[in-house]
């Protein structure tokens, strides 16, 4: 409309027009500012809503596990080079130990190792390519979290965690269960530069999984009035250090502790469960830490909101760093193959596999080659898997050569592999930045490209 013919009626109405618009504004932001961790939407339409993460600690062969290779049977024994491991130039080619087998429709071979995964093999899709930067320990599960092999960076869920948020402010948008600290500590669910509210919170599986969460006082109309005093308080203080993330984070804490108190007693509560439900997963009466434990209560967790749920499988001497004899794979395949099996059934058969992504993961794979009965660490070839949140299942996707030294085809470093989860999450993996330091930072660094053909 012209300015000639703006008349007063005119002017009042695109005021209230603007006044109203700007209010609902305010609100979004209000709404933000109570809950920072509420979600923010994603770039586009997401395949999953929620990520699970399992990380086996230690290096899971890939020669033994998901990626076969009659070739290292053919020529047991053969001298090669190993270039790049720890000065030892030359090693004899070792067979594995254990058999392969077809399994499901789609007839992907699988260990000896994993019998009761077999069942759902056609969910899954083996990523037989993956190769990461260094081959020790500390830096490469700090790679596989962070994208980072070198400096600690935010991890992935709190990447996620800031770029999504949770479905349910009573609980975490991050969690951890983690019996034993892995290599990396903590570092592994920081949240680097972040926001510190995006922080994983970690969960000790155990009798009290999470200290002091129980309520002390059972009047509520107290506890109310002193929840408000405390947020009054806590409120004027960070009032008068506004731009303080780390007293902000705090806070927050406290208001997702007391959600915590009502809701996360109720998730950890697994007698809430059917015996059928407890039988399929192998949790044991009074059991209140095994694998099979964690990962029901990841389900249960995914269920009840939390966005990004992870599991550190990793023992308090033992893991799958098998140096001395392969034969060490088997009591760390048995300790997570039916826990596996049953929640990827467990999650298809409640209609949540289709919107839950799941990534089973370890830092880096083993060697080919070794001079004694077990494997050495190795990074340029190893495999990790994917399944549901729109992930194509039965599928093996890039190839290793034949004798998994080398990737062959289809190479998918650790950002390509972060690069698509987010894809999957409905993120651009390239637009999700945080400014710090005076550069934009991203999970995938300056690399990372999304791996189309594994989406249905």
């Amino acid at each position: 409309m012209s300015m000639k013919f703006l008349n007063r009626r005119h002017f009042l109405g695109t005021c209230v027009v603007g006044a109203s618009a700007l209010t609902q504004q305010l609100r979004i932001v209000a709404a933000a500012e109570l809950h920072p961790v509420a979600p923010a939407g994603p770039h586009f339409t997401p395949r999953a809503k929620r990520l699970i993460k399992i990380f086996l600690t230690g290096g899971m062969s890939h020669v033994d596990t998901f990626d076969e290779k009659p070739e290292l049977a053919k020529h047991h024994g053969k001298i090669v080079d190993a270039p790049g491991l720890r000065g030892v130039a030359r090693q004899p080619l070792k067979a594995s130990p254990f058999q392969f087998h077809s399994c499901g429709e789609s007839g992907l071979r699988i260990s000896e190792l994993f019998p009761k995964l077999r069942d759902v093999v056609d969910d899954l899709c083996v990523i037989r390519s993956l190769k990461t930067d260094i081959v020790e320990h500390f830096q490469a599960a700090l790679a596989m979290h962070t994208g980072s092999a070198t400096v600690p960076l935010p991890s992935m869920g709190a990447w996620l965690s800031y770029g999504l948020g949770t479905d349910n402010v009573n609980l975490p948008p991050y969690v951890v269960l983690c019996e034993h600290l892995p290599y990396g500590g903590s570092q592994l669910w920081d949240a680097g530069f972040l926001p510190p509210v995006h922080q994983g919170v970690r969960v000790i599986p155990g009798e009290d999984p999470i200290p002091n969460l129980r309520p002390t006082i059972e009047d509520i109309t107290l506890r109310e009035l002193e929840s408000r005093l405390l947020d009054d308080f806590n409120q004027t203080f960070s009032d008068a250090r506004e731009f303080d993330q780390e007293l902000a984070a705090r806070s927050k804490s406290f208001q997702t502790a007391r959600g915590m108190m009502e809701v996360a007693p109720q998730v950890f509560d697994l007698s809430r469960e059917t015996p059928a439900t407890l039988e399929l997963y192998g949790v044991k009466e009074n059991d209140r830490k095994s694998f099979s434990w964690q990962c029901l209560a990841a389900r249960r967790l995914a269920e009840a909101g939390v966005r990004v749920v992870e599991i550190i499988d990793s023992g308090a001497s033992d893991n799958w760093d098998s140096h001395g004899d392969m034969q060490q794979h088997r009591p760390k395949a048995q300790r997570v193959d039916q826990a596996l099996t049953a929640m990827l059934k467990d999650l298809k058969q409640r209609g949540m596999l289709e919107e839950t992504l799941v990534m089973i993961c370890t830092e880096f794979g083993r060697t080919p080659f070794d001079a004694g009965p077990g494997r050495n660490h190795w990074h340029r070839a190893f495999s990790c898997l994917l399944a549901g949140g729109g992930i194509r299942g039965g599928l093996a996707y890039g190839e290793s050569d034949e004798f998994g030294i080398d990737v062959s085809h289809n190479p998918v470093h650790v950002h390509d592999y972060h690069a698509t989860i987010l894809h999957m999450m409905g993120i651009d993996h390239e637009k999700l930045t945080y400014r710090y330091a005076g550069r934009d930072f991203r999970l995938t660094d300056v690399s990372g490209k999304a791996i189309s053909d594994i989406m249905t």
